[in-house]
């Protein structure tokens, strides 16, 4: 089926029989954080990374990790768990992605998913993702994963994970030498996560499905009934704050962590729908992969540093005001008690 505009519309394959609109040829700069992109970009541009990391992990990450999800998990087909074959048939279709990435299940108490690998990525979902995600709420997740595979973070993200295990379980001394690097990777991952919110917006085109599934992933549990304007008005407060020091603690509590939090994630993937961005793409208004190159990833770097200083500035201001308020709070103390 064709638009007016010249686009195409889909029919759901799934339980809600509405339709969705096929971003043909869609760029994955289309949607990407630039604070993500410009990261990727940089390194990139050293000669030689990319193929110096794939052949180092290559030569035995990618192989153990795939031999461990075949051995310990469900591969996803038209036999095993077809309503996710058929899902994410429909996410690459509407994303047009002509290589359907392998998808498992594994057997894991920790409602979450990956896309993993290096030369041919795949998607894990944990178990208990299913017991607590609808249907829709899983595509919304596989589209995410998806968007990890189109905008190239999947080597990065399998290459962080890897760090990671050798530093923390295996080689713990080593975890000081790589420090700058792990922390300069989970802050590209957790932009990352922002980029893909947005590709699965794109490919579900329905913003509560993908808010509900942040929403659970966050704190659902099985035949819990959860109420997404009540966590959307969380999400609020967390962006707003409240005492000077919330947007400190907020910088310290995510440092080690590979996520931002989900009420973050609701909050930027709100604040990106207001700019008009998603609309417009739904319009046809997007980078066409064959046009990726032509924007020099100098412009991602202005965009990116001129976030990154926004936050700064405001997080300094912010110390500056609670040192203030400490300070003041210990002098009335220090008056009371000389008093008394």
């Amino acid at each position: 089926m064709t638009s007016n505009d010249g686009s195409h519309i889909t029919k759901d394959r799934g339980d809600s029989g509405s339709t969705r609109r096929i971003l043909t040829g869609i760029g994955a700069s289309s949607w990407e954080h630039p604070a993500d992109r410009a990261t990727l970009n940089a390194l990139r541009k050293i000669p030689g990374f990319d193929l110096a990391l794939r052949k180092i992990f290559g030569m035995f990450g990618e192989r153990a990790i795939r031999l461990a999800f075949k051995a310990n998990a469900v591969r996803v087909s038209e036999k095993q768990y077809s309503w996710i074959h058929q899902r994410t048939l429909r996410v690459c279709e509407v994303l047009d992605l002509e290589t359907i990435p392998e998808v498992y299940v594994s057997q894991t108490p920790i409602v979450n998913a990956g896309a993993v690998g290096m030369n041919e990525p795949f998607i894990v979902l944990n178990s208990s993702m299913l017991e607590v995600l609808s249907r829709d709420e899983v595509e919304a997740v596989l589209a995410h994963e998806v968007g990890h595979i189109m905008s190239g973070h999947v080597l990065y993200r399998t290459l962080l994970i890897l760090l990671m295990q050798l530093t923390v379980f295996r080689y713990p001394l080593a975890g000081i030498a790589v420090l700058p690097i792990l922390l300069a990777l989970l802050e590209w991952n957790r932009k990352a996560e922002l980029s893909c919110d947005r590709a699965a917006l794109l490919a579900i085109q329905d913003r509560d499905t993908v808010l509900s599934a942040l929403m659970k992933l966050a704190g659902g549990t099985r035949g819990e009934e959860l109420d997404l304007t009540e966590f959307v008005a969380q999400s609020e407060e967390y962006r707003e704050g409240g005492e000077v020091l919330d947007s400190v603690y907020k910088l310290l509590n995510v440092l080690g962590a590979t996520h931002p939090f989900a009420v973050a994630r609701v909050a930027e993937l709100r604040m990106w729908i207001e700019t008009g961005r998603y609309e417009e793409i739904l319009t046809g208004q997007y980078v066409r992969r064959d046009e990726e190159d032509t924007r020099p990833y100098r412009e991602d770097l202005k965009e990116a540093a001129k976030g990154y200083t926004d936050v700064a500035s405001e997080i300094l201001h912010d110390v500056d005001e609670a040192v203030d308020k400490l300070k003041s709070k210990v002098t009335d103390v220090f008056k009371k008690t000389r008093q008394s």
